[in-house]
Formats: C-alpha cells, structure tokens, sequence
C-alpha cells in the first residue's frame, strides 16, 4: 500500500522493536520513477512508500530483505541502470542507499536457570533477542543481569507460557524432568512457536515422545520439539560448549539455515523402542 508518511512509520516500527532497510534514491539522471531523495522503508514481509515500483523497486526490496536475513547492518550504496539492468524502458540512471535501522528482535523464552542456562544467556545477551528467564527459584538468579534479559520467579512455570508473546522461541533446561514435560505439554499446545527445543538425551526425547503420544499429541506435534538441542558437530559437555551449541542453532533458525538434527528421525519408531524399554 502506498504511504509516504514513512516518519510516523519508522516510529511506529522502532516501538516494536522491528527492524528495517531504509532505501533512499540518493541520484537520479534522466528519466527515473521517483526524484533523489524518495525513501522507501523495507520489512520482512511489508513495504511502506515506494521507489516508484516496478523492477527497480522489486530488485531494492529483494537487497534489503537479504540484509535484514542475514543481520547485515551496514550502508550499502548501488547504482543501477533502468535501461540495460532491469529492463525498464526509463533509461535513466538511479543510486540508492540502503539502510538498516534497529534490529530485529526475536522473543525467547527460557525456562530453568542452572549453569548451561546462566552460560547461554551471556551469548544470547549479545544477539537479536529479548529473554524472559523463567524459574521458581529467585536463589539462583545472578544479582546483575544484562540488558534485554527479563527474569521471572514463578511458582508455576508451565502456566507462564500462555502468557508469552506469539512467535515466541522456548528453551527448556530445567532441573525437574516432570516440569520439563508439563512445559512440553503447554508450548506444544501453542500454534505460534517460532521455535521450541528442550535440553536432554535421545533416550529422554524418546520417553517424551511416547508420553506426548498417549495424552493426544500426534506425530506431527511432537515433531515440533527439538529434542536434544544444538549443534550436531559439537560434542562437549561444558556448559560453556553446550551453551555455545544451543546459541549455533538459534541463531541458524532465525536466518533460515537448516541444521543436521541431533533428534530420531523417526518418531513413531522412536516410540515403539519407548513402548518396549
């Protein structure tokens, strides 16, 4: 949808904390859609303004999109021909600028703080996301926590999750294997994750997914949960390396990488082995 208000805009999308590309044409020579100093803020999934379309615009949206994947936040400067380039029959000649203005925020959820917890945090404090860090034990919470880290003491930890914004990521890395089951029954009953995984061994993923299975959970469900959790190639068991692990594929998920899983291909088989252990 057309709208030059791209002021008001920009605000609105820095109080969400939702990133952009801001595409402005710095030069126009000869016949151009739109005159130097035309902006165009670009998201993920929305334009707002225009360029003045066609294929100049459709090639601007697609650079600036690429930047906002793969986190790239620095000003990039293009020249581009209407003519012999794009196809288009202007003939002029357009510089743009492109622009990233804030960062996307990604909302993740952590439940448990033990030490892999307290070693993950340290890093994701350093990446696009905003933590709530749930436990029932205020003791075990360090006295200074980073910024965007939000903690929460709670008596009942599952009952949060309906609480939590939509889109969200989980991590579950509790001491209590009975609330990591209450949190996977809660998070599952979720349409809108982002992303859940749960720290633990096969055999614990393949005890989860025969009790999941017998409480109404299909296949496809319980797919859902990520289960162990990190980077297949990393095999330490300090926390520090787990903790590095776990943040390796957090962050191959918001950029849209596929990761070699940890987790039984086959579930059903997965719990057939369960049924007979």
């Amino acid at each position: 949808m057309f709208n030059d208000n791209w002021i008001h805009e920009l605000a609105r999308l820095e109080k969400k904390g939702e990133a952009c590309v801001m595409v402005t044409v710095l030069e126009d020579k000869g016949s151009v859609p739109r005159d130097a100093g035309t902006k165009m803020l670009v998201t993920r999934d929305g334009l707002i303004a225009t360029i003045g379309g066609g294929h100049l615009e459709h090639l601007a949206t697609k650079m600036a999109r690429e930047m906002l994947l793969i986190g790239d936040n620095h000003l990039k400067v293009e020249r581009f021909n209407l003519g012999a380039r794009l196809g288009q029959c202007c003939g002029g000649m357009a510089t743009l600028s492109f622009e990233p203005i804030g960062q996307q925020q990604n909302h993740l959820v952590l439940f448990g703080a033990g030490h892999v917890a307290k070693a993950l945090l340290h890093i994701v404090a350093t990446l696009p996301f905003k933590v709530t860090w749930i436990d029932e034990r205020e003791n075990e919470f360090p006295e200074h926590l980073p910024a965007g880290i939000n903690k929460l003491v709670s008596d009942d930890p599952a009952a949060e999750v309906k609480h939590m914004p939509p889109n969200s990521y989980y991590l579950v890395m509790t001491h209590s294997h009975q609330l990591d089951f209450d949190l996977a029954k809660a998070i599952l009953k979720r349409e809108d994750v982002a992303y859940f995984g749960m720290i633990g061994s096969q055999t614990k993923r393949k005890k989860f997914d025969y009790r999941l299975t017998e409480r109404g959970y299909d296949q496809a469900t319980v797919e859902r949960m990520v289960c162990p959790i990190g980077i297949a190639a990393v095999k330490g068991k300090h926390p520090a390396e787990i903790a590095v692990s776990v943040a390796g594929e957090l962050i191959a998920h918001y950029q849209g990488e596929e990761l070699e899983q940890k987790r039984p291909v086959d579930t059903a088989s997965a719990i057939r082995q369960s049924k007979l252990a």
